[in-house]
């Protein structure tokens, strides 16, 4: 096998290939080439964080509370074991990793030895890649990135050390000391001292051996349309082409004026952190960055003609040593006066915006964390709420299109400011639980649920929730042909769970049929806490180390735990693979969005007191009025919610919901072959309804990321190969996988299934978007 490992440089050009790549893993891992998911989803920066020395803290380190040596090297020894684990699966000819850190924030030897030998733990097979393009070009784009991201020091100091004889050492030297109270990081903070691109081969060979790198141009032309599958094939040596992609696309870079602005904020933001009385988190930081900007020109190249000059004596030698080089790639802009930061304009002062913003960065810090209900802030991920790529009028009818409008400037509109904890990158593994024991006469925590053809998914969401200290299960089947019922009977007989079958089933649903009548069952009526969710809902807890009991400790009180769904998409999945739902899918709707009503739905782990007399899809009914002073309703950030929703009510408010400790992830599409058969096959509630493309236009959401629920992946792993060993389970799971393969594969040979599934593909929405089209289904309906 041979290791690819991509270094960047250009964090923007970087993240476009690995959103390419990322759509068509399963593709490319079909034909050998494994683009890894374990390093993250996208960005392999799992892998930087593991290598890094344990005094070299970055903003993700420190975001990730990876700051202890021990639980860095935890992440590091999860991640080779699921690196390990995904490899022996896909058994692949390549292996891609792409990490933009890698080659902008290593300088260290002891950091790339770490890299190395980690590595080496698959392969010694290794080639390495990295994107270049004109230093003063590289340079203009990467200030930009460092301003909004917290960058006080001006371009001048660049101008500067490119009069050094040694511009890597001088860069180096000229490193700040890491103070991530003050948000000063290497990475934010720092010299690029990367732009000598004869000194990073050198830095890199001398670990890796002799024309272990290659340097490719950052050709524009190749990163603004389809050719990027091209570049991808040619950057890797991949033998098989790419599909033709829809470009992610880049963000603007901001003006020379709006950069002027936020460089003088951050000044005076790094001078009151220093004092130690605020704090600010960083996604608050730099929304205030953004709602500072004006229009105008971005940074001219020009202006860093000292740069171009300093490192023109190379580009022979560069373009000789690395064939994919031009001379026109480190051709210069048209020099420019040097450099001078931009007049700010309209007698723009950093300390009124700072007092002005004073009042939400002590609401934050008494909060505790970003809240960032606040309207006027910028939608997140670039999402303007102006219409994407595909959103045309032959997508939004007009109904969702004046539904768009209204969204845009209003405080209904969709973002993910809720909270400080960063989602995208995936912290260390949670530990193993110990088997629990439980007291006479109780049956503990006790899941109830109703399923229909869902062989392949069994056995991961049974392994997930007795991993995090789910006791029992008591599951309804109805009208399954897929072994279902077979694999249920199956781990009832090991003593897992219980099964019952509701084939005859009356009243509306099936699904509240079974719910009646579990209420009759002696392992219901003994339980301490019951819950009622589906076989794609997954119950992530965020608290201690990752378990039911750890999330109820901080909640004492509580009865009702309100579990508000985040909503996971396909993630650009088209076929039903034999891995983890959790590991697989990890694109997601924003936390706030409080339109369309399904978004903030949940379900509801109660306590059995006996409180309630029914117990329904998303919670229990019928409250005893002698016992309602017993009762007390939390959300997932273990906030009262009581008075809202003791009565009725299945969904969250703007004042009710949160997810900072337990949020229920729900992954109602998994794979777009898994949503044929979830189409053909039907619902469980709601018999009566189709689930079309409307369906998925409610439930693809994929703005955002969060891997947080990864975390339970080894513990989930050991239960599930432990249920495994089972001969009956293991052929059981296998007949199931491919009974859905081929009914696949049935539907999308039939025209309207067909059709279903290429209008489903081509749709590609923003959140605002998305939002707006929801609505006016259910205006319509």
């Amino acid at each position: 096998m041979r290791i690819h490992l991509h270094i960047g440089l250009d964090a923007h050009r970087t993240a476009q290939m690995q959103r390419v790549m990322s759509g068509q893993r399963d593709q490319m891992a079909e034909r050998g080439n494994l683009f890894a998911r374990s390093p993250g989803a996208e960005d392999h920066a799992r892998l930087f964080m593991a290598v890094t020395d344990h005094d070299h803290i970055d903003p993700l380190r420190f975001g990730q509370n990876l700051l202890d040596p021990n639980r860095q090297r935890g992440l590091r020894e999860a991640l080779i074991a699921d690196l390990d684990r995904e490899i022996a699966r896909a058994r692949p000819e390549n292996l891609i990793l792409s990490c933009a850190q890698l080659g902008t924030a290593l300088h260290r030897e002891s950091e790339l030895d770490r890299l190395k030998t980690l590595l080496n733990r698959f392969s010694d097979d290794i080639s390495i890649v990295a994107h270049v393009d004109e230093p003063a070009r590289m340079l203009a784009r990467h200030y930009a990135a460092q301003v909004m991201t917290g960058r006080t020091v001006p371009l001048s100091r660049e101008i500067e050390l490119a009069q050094r004889p040694d511009w890597w050492r001088a860069c180096i030297d000229a490193a700040p000391d890491i103070d991530p109270s003050t948000g000063v990081f290497e990475e934010n903070q720092g010299a690029p001292f990367w732009l000598d691109y004869t000194a990073l081969v050198r830095f890199w060979e001398s670990a890796f051996g002799p024309n272990s790198l290659s340097l490719r141009p950052l050709d524009p032309a190749r990163f603004k349309t389809a050719r990027i599958a091209d570049e991808i094939r040619e950057s890797f040596g991949l033998m098989h082409d790419l599909a033709a992609s829809i470009m992610p696309s880049v963000p603007p870079l901001p003006s020379a004026e709006g950069l002027a602005r936020a460089r003088q904020l951050n000044v005076l933001i790094c001078r009151m952190l220093g004092t130690g009385r605020r704090r600010l988190p960083l996604p608050l930081w730099q929304s205030f960055l953004r709602e500072i900007q004006i229009d105008g020109a971005p940074l001219a190249p020009g202006s860093l003609c000292a740069v171009s000059e300093r490192f023109r004596g190379q580009v022979a030698d560069l373009v000789g040593a690395h064939p994919a080089l031009g001379e026109d790639t480190f051709a210069p802009d048209f020099p420019d006066d040097t450099w001078q930061e931009a007049d700010p304009g309209n007698g723009f002062r950093a300390s009124q915006y700072l007092l002005g913003f004073m009042y939400r960065i002590d609401k934050a810090q008494r909060a505790g964390l970003p809240r960032g209900h606040e309207p006027q802030i910028p939608v997140a991920n670039g999402d303007s709420g102006e219409p994407g790529p595909e959103a045309s009028a032959a997508i939004l009818p007009p109904l969702a299109a004046r539904n768009l409008r209204q969204l845009r400037s209003s405080h209904m509109a969709p973002h993910n400011r809720m909270g400080a904890t960063r989602e995208d990158i995936l912290a260390p593994a949670f530990d193993p639980v110990p088997p629990r024991i439980l007291q006479d006469g109780s049956s503990g925590k006790v899941i109830v649920a109703c399923m229909k053809n869902e062989a392949p998914y069994i056995l991961e969401w049974v392994a997930y929730h007795r991993s995090i200290g789910v006791d029992t299960f008591v599951i309804y089947t109805n009208d399954c042909d897929d072994g279902t019922s077979e694999i249920l009977e199956r781990l009832q007989a090991m003593g897992v769970l219980h099964h019952r079958s509701n084939d005859i089933w009356k009243g509306k649903s099936p699904q509240q049929h079974a719910l009646n009548r579990a209420l009759k069952e002696p392992v219901v009526s003994s339980a301490d806490w019951i819950v009622h969710i589906d076989v794609d809902e997954f119950i992530n807890v965020r608290a201690g180390n990752g378990t039911l009991d750890d999330f109820l400790a901080l909640v004492p009180d509580a009865s009702n735990i309100a579990m508000t769904w985040r909503l996971f998409g396909h993630n650009g999945i088209r076929r039903l693979g034999d891995e983890f739902v959790i590991d697989q899918f990890d694109t997601c709707a924003p936390k706030y969005c409080p339109k369309p009503h399904t978004v903030w739905g949940f379900k509801t782990m109660f306590r059995n007191i006996g409180a309630y007399e029914k117990m329904s899809c998303h919670r229990p009914n019928k409250l005893d009025p002698a016992k309602k002073d017993n009762v007390r309703w939390v959300n997932g950030s273990g906030e009262d919610m009581t008075s809202e929703v003791v009565d009725r009510g299945w969904r969250n408010s703007r004042t009710s919901v949160g997810y900072d400790l337990l949020q229920l992830n729900h992954y109602a599409l998994r794979s777009a072959d898994s949503f044929l058969v979830k189409r053909q096959r039907g619902r469980a509630l709601h018999v009566d309804r189709s689930i079309g493309l409307n369906y998925w236009i409610r439930m693809d959401w994929s703005g955002h990321r969060d891997v947080t629920i990864k975390r339970n992946i080894p513990r989930v792993r050991a239960e599930y190969d432990r249920l495994l060993q089972d001969d009956t389970i293991r052929h059981l799971h296998r007949q199931g996988l491919e009974w859905h393969h081929a009914k696949a594969e049935e539907l999308r040979g039939m025209p309207e299934f067909e059709d279903l599934y290429q209008q489903a593909l081509r749709v590609r929405l923003t959140d605002t978007e998305r939002a707006a089209y929801a609505l006016a289904l259910d205006m319509e309906s």
